[in-house]
C-alpha cells in the first residue's frame, strides 16, 4: 500500500508536520511506502490559470501538475494535513486540489457527467486549530470542513473518507508531552485504518 503525505503548513517544524512524520512512521512500520509532500517546502504554486481550466480551449496542465500526478498515480490513500485558518484549510491545500486533482486525474468526462477516477482509494485527513474542537464543532466549521473537504472531494474522486482526526486547542509552546500524546494517536488512526492491508 502506498501513501501520499500531503502537508499544508509553510513552517516545516510545526505540530501539523509533526502529525505527518508520525503518520509517515505508523505506515512504514506496516511495511508500507510512503511519498511526502511538503506543499510549502516544495514552492507549488496553487494559483490555477485560466488556460488549466478543462472548458477553455487548448486545456493542458501544466508541467508541474503533470509531474505531481506521476508521482501519485499509484497512491492508494491521499492523507491530507493542514491546520485551520478562518475555519479552512489554507489556500495552498485548496488550489493544489483544484489544480492536481483536476480533469484527467481525479475525474474525467463520462457519458452522464463526470466520472471519477480514483475509485478504490482512500482519503484520510488530520487538522489542527488553536481553537478548541469543541468550538470548532459549535460554530459550525467541523461540518463546514467535513462536507467540502472530506466528503465531496472523496464523492468527485471516487475515493472513500477513511477518517478525519482533529486536534484543538493547538498553540504555540505546546508542551512536549501532548505533541508525543497526539502523534501516538495518529499511529494508532494509521494502524487502525491500514494494519490489515
Amino acid at each position: 500500500m502506498q501513501h501520499a503525505l500531503i502537508i499544508a503548513h509553510p513552517n516545516p517544524r510545526s505540530f501539523v508536520s509533526s502529525l505527518a512524520l508520525a503518520y509517515g512512521e505508523a505506515a512504514e512500520g506496516l511495511g508500507h511506502k510512503t511519498i511526502m509532500r511538503d506543499l510549502y517546502g516544495m514552492a507549488f504554486d496553487p494559483c490555477l490559470k485560466a488556460d488549466e481550466i478543462p472548458t477553455s480551449a487548448g486545456y493542458a496542465p501544466r508541467a508541474d501538475v503533470v509531474g505531481e500526478r506521476v508521482i501519485l498515480r499509484d497512491v492508494d490513500v491521499f492523507a491530507l494535513f493542514y491546520p485551520f485558518w478562518l475555519n479552512a484549510p489554507p489556500a495552498m491545500l485548496k488550489g493544489y486540489l483544484d489544480r492536481v486533482f483536476g480533469m484527467g486525474f481525479a475525474y474525467g468526462k463520462g457519458k452522464a457527467g463526470n466520472e471519477p477516477l480514483l475509485r478504490g482509494r482512500k482519503l484520510i485527513s488530520f487538522t489542527t486549530s488553536g481553537a478548541p474542537t469543541e468550538w470548532v464543532m459549535k460554530t459550525g466549521a467541523w461540518e463546514a470542513v467535513r462536507t467540502l473537504f472530506d466528503e465531496h472531494v472523496a464523492a468527485v474522486c471516487g475515493m472513500q473518507v477513511a477518517d478525519h482526526v482533529h486536534f484543538g486547542g493547538i498553540v504555540p509552546g505546546i508542551r512536549g508531552d501532548v505533541v508525543a500524546r497526539h502523534q501516538q494517536m495518529v499511529r494508532d488512526t494509521v494502524a487502525r485504518q491500514f494494519g490489515s492491508h
